[in-house]
């Protein structure tokens, strides 16, 4: 439909919506419905047209009129609200001038009708109008019923059309609900308790990202919008809350792409007495049981890539990835700087001059590494310098004990036993501020009030964090982190 095209409907529509005011009748807000389309489908549909009339079951119901067959004294409609779709049958001898109003009526309105059930000859659950309202005028036409939105950046920008329109995308959601709503369970049944910690921050802290800025005018400080509630989360633990978790809103000023939004949603938990590899066992727990849950399997099919998450999941270690993936890099010198800077000048991987040995390692296993975990896996062992909140391994100080969880290529969550040693902590976030002084815009600050809570005394203590989106696209086979999102961040369009 050209602009031109739509613009002459929205003014035809607006020239009815004026005609409707004069008679003082536009937006009612006096009908109450009892019924929903899929409860009475569910409820009546199966029965005969004998029984259904014996019944004389009448009903109210309303939604948006996606249908409209005139045909003179007697006309078909279907109107679809949030569990489906119902017909309707109007006819001039039972609604009067109501039914010529009708006839005015556009596809978008939203309608009241009351009425009998019966079955069609065709054996279509109908309700049968002795009142019709025109409850909100709809001053926009929807988009052609056979090809809905086909733009997907018009979907994103217009999601409100989009969900009119396109069942799955309404589908996509509500399972997103669904997930949100396993996770709370899953936690709860093991003894988690949900808290709410602070989004708005005085220290960017929990994560190496660059954080949004703002102000807060009666402090007259400034403030980052959370990039992960991890030292809050931690300071509870601290307070002797064992078992806790958030899903929570994170906020990183990053780029935006079909895996990346920069707001967007997150599930951190913490357990006390336990480690990274406990973790590991309740993330393979928790997305057999979603599977179970949502899918009734544990072949799960993303992308056309099927994934068997009913074995247990691959674990290897961060150098171990990379050596597999380049076969020709010495196993003797994966820890020695220079030689892994000439790695990535071969490689053309760009680095800063203060990169260490661990951080040089992440750039390579990001390059070359993440994209060849297909299967669930889990990446282990990686290098303290790039890990400044999680434990050392008591074997091996330049490795941590943390975890990356991948599926498809894709990093879905983040692990490891906590560092509960305050002064190393300390000296941790005192190496950060040297990499921020360097330039690194993602380095942590020095966060003193978290080192004076760990200086209380933390037991031993494991953590994770979840990308809720990540997870709800890998459930629902969406190819971007916008098509689970219900108002994606874009450009604006004005």
């Amino acid at each position: 439909m050209s602009d031109n095209d739509e613009n002459h409907l929205i003014g035809e529509r607006r020239a009815k919506l004026a005609k409707i005011r004069e008679r003082g009748i536009a937006f009612p807000n006096d009908f109450r419905r009892n019924a929903l389309a899929g409860d009475l489908l569910t409820a009546y549909g199966g029965k005969s047209p004998e029984a259904l009339a014996a019944d004389a079951v009448r009903v109210s119901v309303a939604g948006r009129l996606r249908r409209k067959n005139v045909m003179g004294k007697g006309s078909f409609a279907k109107i679809e609200d949030g569990s489906g779709g119902i017909q309707l049958r109007l006819e001039r001898d039972t609604l009067h001038d109501t039914y010529e109003d009708f006839k005015t009526w556009d596809i978008g309105d939203v309608i009241g009708v009351e009425g009998v059930l019966f079955l069609t000859k065709t054996g279509e659950l109908t309700v049968k109008a002795d009142r019709a309202v025109l409850l909100t005028k709809s001053l926009r036409p929807l988009p052609d019923k056979w090809h809905g939105i086909t733009d997907t950046e018009t979907r994103y920008r217009r999601r409100y059309v989009d969900l009119i329109m396109n069942e799955d995308s309404r589908r996509v959601f509500e399972m997103r609900v669904g997930i949100v709503r396993y996770l709370r369970a899953f936690l709860d049944a093991r003894g988690f308790l949900e808290v709410e910690t602070p989004m708005l921050h005085p220290i960017p802290g929990g994560a190496a990202a660059r954080p949004f800025k703002t102000h807060h005018n009666a402090l007259d400080v400034g403030m980052y919008l959370r990039i992960a509630p991890e030292l809050y989360l931690k300071r509870l633990t601290v307070g002797g809350f064992e078992r806790v978790y958030e899903i929570n809103r994170n906020f990183r000023n990053e780029g935006v792409s079909t895996q990346h939004n920069p707001e967007f949603t997150m599930l951190e938990l913490y357990q006390a007495y336990a480690d990274y590899g406990d973790l590991m066992e309740l993330i393979e727990t928790l997305f057999q049981g979603l599977a179970d849950a949502l899918l009734g399997t544990r072949k799960l099919i993303y992308q056309g890539t099927e994934f068997d998450l009913s074995k247990s999941f691959n674990r290897m270690s961060i150098e171990d990835i990379i050596l597999a993936n380049n076969p020709d890099l010495d196993p003797m010198s994966l820890r020695d700087t220079a030689y892994l800077r000439r790695v990535c000048d071969q490689m053309k991987i760009p680095y800063k001059a203060g990169d260490g040995p661990g951080k040089l390692q992440i750039e390579i296993f990001e390059r070359t590494g993440e994209h060849t975990l297909i299967q669930p896996t889990f990446a282990y062992g990686y290098p303290a310098e790039v890990s400044p909140l999680s434990r050392r391994n008591d074997k091996d100080p330049f490795i941590t004990d943390r975890w990356e969880f991948f599926i498809g290529g894709r990093e879905l969550a983040n692990g490891f036993s906590e560092l509960n040693d305050a002064e190393d902590q300390a000296q941790r976030f005192k190496d950060q501020v040297a990499r921020k002084d360097a330039g690194d815009e993602e380095a942590m600050y020095y966060d003193a009030d978290y080192v004076r809570a760990l200086e209380y005394g933390m037991p031993p203590t494991a953590g994770l964090g979840l990308g809720v989106d990540r997870l709800v696209m890998l459930y629902t086979n969406s190819p971007s982190i916008r098509d689970v999102l219900l108002f994606p961040h874009m450009r604006p369009e004005f």
